[in-house]
C-alpha cells in the first residue's frame, strides 16, 4: 500500500495544484452566490474525479494478460504513453503560456459568478473530463491497478488520493463558508497571483509529473 501511496502522491499534488479548479474555486467564493455554488461544485469535483480513477482502475485491472509479469509489463506501456502524453499536454500549455499575456483568463470564466448550483455541478465534472485531468486520472488508476491491492486497500488508497488531490478545493470552500469576511483579502490576493503565475505553474508540474509517470512505466517493463 506505501508503494502505491508513494506512486500516487505526485499524482495528487498536480491535480491539487491545477490552477482551472482553483481559479473557478476562488470565483465562485468571491461571488454572492457561494453560499448555494459551492458544495455542489465540490461535489462535481471529488465524484467527476472519482469516476475517472475508479473507471481507468477497473479498465487496467480487467485487462485479459497472464501472467502477472506480462499484466505488470501492459500497465506500464499504458503508462509510458499517458506519461508521454502528458509530456506533450505540458509543452503545449508552454507555448500558450508564452503567447498570453499574464493575467488574461478565458472568457468563460466571466460565467462562473453567475452559475447556479447544477451547472456549477455540472462544470466541475467537466473540469475532470479535460485532457490534462483525464490522463492523470488514468495515471492513478493504473498505478492502483498495477499495485495489486485488495479491494478495501484500493477503496483506502483512492480515498487518501481524492483527499490530498481535492484538498485545494475542500479547504478553501469551507473556511470560507465558514468565515467569509475574513478569507476575502486571502481569495482575492491567490486569485492575482494566480492570473500572473498560473500558467508557468501548469507547465512545471506537468512536466514533473509526466517524467514521474513515464519513469513508473519504464520501471514495469
Amino acid at each position: 500500500m506505501l508503494s502505491a501511496l508513494g506512486q500516487l502522491l505526485p499524482l495528487a499534488v498536480a491535480v491539487a495544484v491545477s490552477t482551472v479548479p482553483i481559479m473557478v474555486t476562488i470565483l465562485i467564493l468571491l461571488s454572492p452566490r457561494r453560499t448555494i455554488v459551492a458544495i455542489p461544485f465540490l461535489v462535481g469535483w471529488v465524484v467527476g474525479m472519482a469516476g475517472v480513477v475508479v473507471i481507468a482502475t477497473n479498465g487496467a485491472s480487467a485487462l485479459p494478460v497472464r501472467p502477472v509479469r506480462a499484466a505488470q509489463k501492459s500497465i506500464g506501456i499504458a503508462e509510458i504513453c499517458v506519461g508521454v502524453a502528458v509530456l506533450i499536454i505540458a509543452v503545449l500549455a508552454w507555448r500558450r503560456a508564452a503567447h498570453e499575456a499574464a493575467g488574461t483568463r478565458g472568457p468563460w470564466l466571466d460565467r462562473v459568478e453567475r452559475m447556479g448550483p447544477l451547472a456549477a455541478a455540472g462544470l466541475a465534472v467537466a473540469l475532470n473530463l479535460r485532457p490534462k485531468g483525464l490522463l492523470l486520472g488514468a495515471a492513478a488508476g493504473l498505478s492502483i491497478a498495477g499495485a495489486r491491492l485488495s479491494g478495501a486497500d484500493q477503496l483506502v488508497v483512492g480515498a487518501i488520493y481524492l483527499a490530498l488531490s481535492s484538498s485545494t478545493v475542500i479547504v478553501p470552500i469551507i473556511v470560507t463558508l465558514a468565515s467569509p469576511a475574513r478569507m476575502q483579502p486571502h481569495l482575492v490576493r491567490a486569485q492575482e497571483w494566480l492570473n500572473r503565475n498560473g500558467g508557468h505553474i501548469t507547465v512545471v508540474v506537468l512536466l514533473m509529473v509526466g517524467f514521474v509517470i513515464l519513469g513508473a512505466g519504464l520501471s514495469r517493463l
